[in-house]
């Protein structure tokens, strides 16, 4: 028997609100926001990622490691293309280090790394 469930994911930022906002839409889950320095977007089946205000947030200098990526997300998607248009749109940016051909690395608005991915 588990000793938990529903584990979420707390992420670092300078912007709770903006971050929840992108990865709201990219998930299509519930944006909650519930105070300046926290907010959270949750499934409805209950799995949620938390992002919390951090002062003096520096974002991660990935592929270096010279300020370590501190997590990354991979989404699965059934096009890249498509999908990479779509969070370009949602204001992600494309790394120029690519290392793979069946998924893509991009940088969410606060410098994360998340990578789309087909499989």
């Amino acid at each position: 028997m588990a000793i938990a469930r529903f584990p979420s994911l707390v992420i670092d930022c300078a912007d709770p609100a903006e971050l929840a906002r992108f990865y709201g839409t990219l998930l299509d889950w519930k944006v909650e926001s519930s105070s300046d320095d926290w907010a959270e977007v949750r499934a409805d089946y209950g799995q949620c990622i938390c992002f919390q205000q951090v002062a003096d947030y520096s974002p991660p200098t990935w592929p270096t490691q010279s300020a370590p990526q501190q997590m990354h997300l991979d989404v699965v998607v059934d096009d890249l293309d498509t999908a990479e248009a779509a969070v370009l749109q949602l204001g992600a940016t494309k790394h120029d280090h690519q290392p793979g051909t069946s998924f893509r690395v991009f940088l969410d608005p606060a410098g994360h790394p998340f990578c789309l991915c087909v499989s």
